[in-house]
């Protein structure tokens, strides 16, 4: 049976890109300071991949003080940014790998649990448009229907699920955290250490027409968007190694 990637990984510029990618964060990951002390780096990675993502779909960046409930799509971040980071991430890995439709709807309860009146919602996808089978075809490609390399399948799940929107709210943020899960359950980003988030927010035009040609299904177009967000991967380890750097002090 043909991988159903491969036309992808094949078009001008995605094998180079996804190369870099994966360079990059073996670097970052090998950084004196992440030898050991990765689980405060990666703590601190989770804070501003939350706020980079939350700022995306129109949030705050700014952390509530003590007390206080703060943005509702900020506080959905913060959570999804938790669930990403030690013990809750080895168990939500766990069901991404086995059944990640699951972890969707965990990360969805965790990114809309504000911004939505109907609690019974979180975690449903929307009836219709095909939504169910497009999400059975994701789910069949994370768990071992594709050999393509690591940053390839983290853009296509990312693209995917911006541009199908399963959920009606909070797509944004659950895209962005399912694409951290398909870097760390491949070994891409095993400690959760990039930010491409931070990529994505300062060049936000350039992002929003990334994921605009993807769900145009043009090979040009998915092309572009694999290899914008490979791009981002590399400037996210960028990003992990001045969080490196600065806590060797």
């Amino acid at each position: 049976m043909s991988d159903p990637l491969q036309p992808l990984v094949d078009l001008p510029g995605v094998r180079e890109a996804a190369d870099r990618a994966r360079d990059a964060l073996g670097v970052v990951h090998r950084h004196k300071t992440n030898r050991r002390g990765w689980p405060t780096t990666a703590a601190e990675a989770a804070v501003r991949a939350a706020r980079a993502s939350a700022s995306l779909d129109g949030g705050s960046t700014e952390l509530p003080a003590a007390g206080e409930a703060g943005d509702p799509i900020l506080s959905g971040a913060l959570r999804v940014g938790q669930a990403l980071d030690g013990d809750a991430l080895t168990l939500l890995q766990s069901t991404w790998q086995r059944a990640p439709l699951q972890a969707l709807a965990r990360l969805h309860l965790l990114a809309a649990a504000d911004l939505v009146d109907d609690q019974e919602l979180l975690g449903r996808p929307r009836a219709g448009s095909g939504v169910a089978e497009r999400l059975d075809g994701l789910a069949q490609l994370v768990t071992g229907g594709t050999d393509a390399a690591a940053p390839v399948l983290a853009a296509v799940v990312h693209g995917e699920l911006l541009t199908l929107r399963p959920f009606g709210v909070g797509d944004g943020i659950v895209a962005r955290a399912a694409s951290r899960l398909v870097a760390v359950s491949t070994g891409l980003d095993p400690h959760n250490l990039g930010v491409p988030e931070v990529s994505w927010l300062r060049r936000q035009q350039a992002y929003r027409n990334g994921a605009a040609a993807f769900a145009s299904g043009e090979p040009q177009g998915v092309g572009s968007w694999v290899v914008l967000c490979c791009g981002a991967l590399e400037a996210g380890a960028r990003e992990a190694t001045s969080i490196a750097d600065a806590a060797a002090g």
